[in-house]
């Protein structure tokens, strides 16, 4: 096959934006390479609005035919959280026919080297983030997001934890040199001497078993972690939510074509409805990496069964923040009706347990009981989202019907706080669209409990009332330890309570927020500078992106030779 793009093109065109992620993951400061705002794009081959909006809807109705091996029939029915029915249908594997013909192209891949295999990565990303405005679309319209929420988590978020996870394998498969001579004295005698080769070998198909809230933010650091590591790459959309990696897979295939490599190396694994095929594809031998995002309860089943594999899981958590006391309360309740709302709750980084002393908490503006704060709050989330336009852009969509049950079923849990109402978008009045509820419990009642230390995924949010800072640091810890959290945030004034809680958080592995009341909040992370997850506690055994997540996707085979 003739490469249309060489290696010492890609490299030429590549190696510098590597080299800027490798000193972005060892300072950890601000860098991102895709660019968030919207008119950004348009430029140098990128589509703009119009453009990508067009693209997008070119794709409705139509067949997307990746030219894979096997393909045996086609899928389709994905519906817009919005109301709006896709149409579009993808390839249908034979699974037996599909994963011999992705095996077959990675000696190659293996072969090329960890530089060659983290240019072409960067080609594929580049390409997506110039398709930034189809991506979001596409997302927007599989996951409920909001439109400039999909646009920036789906496209540049995504992108960075795509580039960053590229960055940290090449960083670990460098880390061993391709050769060594080897010497070793022996008095009077010569010298034993030894030519060492190195070579970073592939576990084998790395399986991505994609969710639908977050398809690209979530997918593409599994997927490029194990591309960059010499794997193929089989990609299982949530059923839900195909499009997005669909369009991910199409443009690597032809990316990797276009540099000489056998596209088969990533492929789709469009389901069948019922047909769960990400049980089938997580036991079969060829399987030996798999990245998940989703339920504890199927994240657990991937651990216990997936015996062949490294099994990376993102699951379920129950999100903490302690409220003790504030220096600038209007601060807090902003930042925390943000965090509470954004996306309709449906992250799994937004906080659930707001844990509050029953006798209140010191302010800026004098002392405030537990009902004051919750009414506090409520009214904040209320201002926030007065404005059903504003609403709608911040809210984005119900994902799925279980969501919406869960949030109907939140007001019995105890006194609502904050009663949840229904929004209408003129745009898409098929969207099921509701603002948050918050209920008050007692976390001194047993009957309570059951609520607040089970995970409530979407717009819903417990005012748990504790009788101390110590009672909350203990809930805070059993929390984290037994249920999990990508989360923790804390608000105090006082040095010793801060130390118990970033204690606290060390101890059970949780990343802690402390007293944000600008425009970050606890449920956003950036990438090259913030871990999302830990995999230190039960939310997830892997962190996004860390030397841990990309180092065993590879093995290092040494050949000796007599020098």
């Amino acid at each position: 096959m003739a490469a249309e793009l060489t290696t010492h093109d890609l490299i030429a065109r590549h190696r510098p934006t590597l080299d800027q992620a490798l000193e972005a993951i060892r300072t950890r400061a601000y860098w991102s390479p895709h660019p968030e705002h919207p008119k950004a794009y348009g430029e140098h081959g990128s589509l703009d609005a119009a453009a990508g909006k067009a693209a997008f809807d070119a794709l409705l109705g139509t067949r997307l035919d990746l030219g894979q091996p096997g393909t045996d029939g086609w899928v389709d029915g994905e519906v817009s959280p919005y109301g709006i029915e896709l149409g579009v249908s993808y390839p249908h594997a034979d699974i037996d026919v599909l994963l011999p013909a992705m095996k077959a192209g990675q000696r190659a891949w293996r072969d090329a080297g960890a530089e060659t295999r983290a240019v072409v990565c960067l080609e594929i990303l580049k390409r997506i983030s110039d398709r930034t405005h189809e991506f979001a679309h596409a997302v927007m319209h599989t996951s409920g997001q909001a439109f400039m929420m999909a646009l920036q988590a789906g496209g540049p978020h995504a992108q960075d934890r795509g580039l960053e996870a590229v960055a940290y394998a090449y960083v670990e498969q460098v880390r061993t040199p391709d050769t060594a001579e080897w010497t070793k004295p022996q008095g009077k005698r010569d010298p034993l001497a030894l030519t060492k080769q190195f070579t970073p070998v592939p576990r084998g198909i790395g399986l991505v078993i994609g969710c639908n809230t977050f398809p690209t933010w979530n997918g593409y650091p599994g997927l490029f972690a194990s591309l960059a590591t010499g794997n193929a790459v089989l990609v299982k959309p949530h059923p839900r939510a195909v499009l997005p990696l669909a369009l991910t897979v199409r443009i690597a295939r032809d990316v990797l074509a276009e540099a000489g490599y056998d596209p088969n190396l990533v492929a789709l694994a469009a389901e069948r409805p019922g047909e769960g095929v990400a049980k089938t594809l997580a036991t079969r031998p060829e399987i030996r990496i798999i990245d998940y995002t989703g339920s504890t309860s199927f994240g657990d089943w991937l651990e216990a069964n997936a015996r062949q594999a490294q099994v990376y899981t993102e699951k379920a958590g129950v999100n903490t923040v302690i409220v003790e006391s504030t220096d600038d309360y209007k601060g807090m309740l902003s930042n925390l009706a943000f965090s509470l709302s954004l996306y309709s709750g449906q992250m799994c980084t937004t906080p659930q347990n707001l844990l509050i002393p029953r006798e209140g908490i010191r302010t800026d503006e004098g002392p405030k009981t537990f009902d004051e704060v919750t009414a506090d709050l409520a009214r904040a989330v209320d201002g926030l989202l007065g404005d059903d336009a504003r609403a709608n852009a911040l809210l984005g969509a119900i994902v799925n019907p279980d969501v919406k049950a869960r949030l109907e079923a939140a007001a019995g849990l105890g006194e609502v706080a904050l009663a949840s109402r229904e929004i209408s978008n003129p745009e898409f009045p098929g969207a099921v669209v509701r603002t948050p509820v918050m209920v008050k419990l007692d976390g001194a009642k047993p009957d309570d409990e059951a609520a607040y230390m089970s995970e409530c995924f979407g717009p819903v949010s417990f005012a748990v009332a504790v009788d101390s800072v110590a009672d909350a640091l203990e809930l805070l810890r059993r929390t984290v330890r037994e249920k999990g959290a990508m989360t923790v945030g804390a608000y105090t004034s006082d040095a010793e309570v801060e130390r118990a809680v970033e204690e606290v958080c060390l101890e059970e592995a949780a990343q802690l927020s402390l007293n944000l009341t600008g425009g970050v909040y606890v449920n956003q992370t950036a990438a090259f500078s913030d871990f999302h997850g830990s995999g230190g506690n039960p939310a997830a055994n892997a962190a996004l992106t860390d030397g841990a997540f990309v180092a065993n996707r590879f093995r290092v085979v040494e050949v000796r030779r007599q020098a």
